[in-house]
């Protein structure tokens, strides 16, 4: 069982930043499961993140408590790839700007998302917490990373300097209600759902490189549950916390489940010539499950709700 402490009281003042993505939708759905008012939220055309001032006015005027960075530029390798200015720039202002502003309103916690990707490309397996700034990262992702690891930089130093608790979390690659389902920005899962169902009467599908590479893979709504329960422990973690199942899952078993999901006969069609990316990203979770906190939704099942939100939008 979760030890939830005594932090963020019922009332309290939340700001989710990235409210329409993944990770913050998921925030949002969890928080008003727990019956709290619903949480501060701007689209970007309420209020642009890269704007220092704007967030600085913004904070001033809602005065949040709490504070869910999940707001970012990504995609997969196809987007990474195609936009790493885009990916580096947007990145390094959105969490500069979100984090002074949280520091200079005197925020009681913020909880900042890294990812995967911070680790060195060819980093041992599973990935623990004491290898990031080992190694050189994925060259595909190389724009991203950065931007992250800076992320997490800011975090450190704003709690050295200033006695912030500002925390970092490094989610394992995340997939769920909300995702990308563009096969042009998307990550792998949600891609392949939508090529899956798009092609279930055609005879094979195609799937970017060889299918070995491994990856772990995140229900939303469990790291959710694992995000507000850091807000409300009475202490904060040193240093960032992997999140993730501790499971790796290679890209030919992921697309073969999938297939399963959606019910297709489709053959799976791998094509070498396209980028593998990183050929291993498992995290390593014994630190979370130390805490208290681990992963609860099997893989198939979170695909299949997955699945289900697609179709009713679709």
């Amino acid at each position: 069982m979760l030890e939830w402490g005594t932090g963020m009281d019922r009332g309290a003042r939340v700001y989710v930043a990235g409210h329409q993505g993944l990770a913050g939708s998921a925030l949002v759905r969890r928080l008003r499961e727990e019956g709290r008012p619903d949480p501060i939220v701007r689209t970007r055309a309420e209020l642009d993140l890269t704007r220092g001032a704007d967030v600085e006015a913004f904070f001033r005027t809602e005065r949040p408590e709490y504070v869910f960075l999940a707001a970012c530029r990504g995609g997969g390798i196809r987007a990474n790839l195609a936009r790493p200015a885009d990916f580096i720039r947007e990145n390094l202002l959105i969490e500069a700007s979100v984090i002074h502003a949280a520091f200079l309103s005197g925020v009681k916690r913020l909880l900042f998302f890294g990812c995967a990707c911070l680790y060195p490309r060819d980093c041992p397996q599973p990935m623990r917490e004491e290898l990031l700034w080992t190694g050189p990262p994925e060259p595909s992702s190389e724009a991203f990373s950065a931007a992250k690891m800076a992320g997490l930089a800011l975090c450190e130093a704003y709690n050295r300097q200033h006695g912030t608790e500002f925390i970092t979390v490094i989610p394992a690659t995340l997939y769920g209600p909300h995702d990308d389902f563009d096969p042009e920005t998307g990550h792998v899962l949600a891609s392949l759902l939508r090529r899956f169902h798009e092609a279930r009467a055609e005879p094979a599908v195609s799937v970017w490189g060889t299918g070995r590479p491994v990856r772990d893979f995140l229900y939303a709504d469990d790291l959710a549950e694992a995000c507000l329960w850091l807000m409300k422990r009475e202490e904060t973690p040193p240093g960032p916390l992997n999140l993730g199942t501790g499971r790796g899952v290679a890209i030919r078993e992921l697309a073969e489940a999938v297939r399963s999901v959606v019910g297709s006969t489709a053959r799976i069609e791998f094509d070498p010539s396209r980028p593998d990316g990183a050929p291993a990203k498992v995290l390593d979770v014994s630190r979370a499950r130390a805490l208290g906190w681990s992963a609860r939704t099997p893989l198939f099942e979170g695909l299949r709700r997955t699945y289900e939100w697609y179709l009713s939008r679709n």
